[in-house]
């Protein structure tokens, strides 16, 4: 997993519309499937039986979770907007699979800003990837502390 997480906080004021945010990138392996369907309590047996997968669901492989992939694209969104930001809202949608060994990529895009309550609001364009193709689109809402905000 190679990713840049800056050690510095991220301000509303340091985004603009149309900013990209640093991609995570990832290559999901069987190990790590093995032990997201463990912490989560998933026994499907889509994500660690190979022949279950080809003879009974007709993959090529077994399949990464779309959780785990969702999961990795709320970590691009949380490394990105550092310790004070918070993620007010997010939403994905798994609509194709990834196979472990792949490289994945997760990150987004700023589209809007504003101030809402005293708060710098930022909204976001998500996506996981693989190559070209959109594995997972998204949207999120993440709130951001303001220059010379103490609180």
């Amino acid at each position: 997993m190679s990713t840049t997480v800056s050690t510095e906080q991220l301000h509303f004021e340091d985004v603009a519309v149309g900013e990209e945010l640093p991609s995570l990138d990832v290559v999901v392996d069987e190990t790590q499937m093995f032990f997201f369907s463990a912490a989560t309590y998933n026994g499907h047996r889509i994500h660690y039986d190979k022949e279950w997968a080809r003879d009974r669901e007709g993959y090529d492989d077994v399949l990464v979770q779309g959780p785990l992939q969702s999961a990795l694209l709320a970590q691009a969104v949380t490394d990105w907007i550092g310790g004070a930001g918070r993620l007010v809202s997010f939403a994905a949608q798994n609509r194709a699979v990834a196979f472990p060994g792949q490289p994945l990529s997760f990150g987004g895009r700023v589209t809007a800003t504003r101030i809402e309550d005293g708060r710098g609001l930022v909204e976001l364009e998500i996506a996981g990837r693989r190559g070209d193709d959109v594995l997972m689109p998204g949207s999120a809402t993440v709130s951001l502390p303001l220059r010379g905000d103490t609180a």
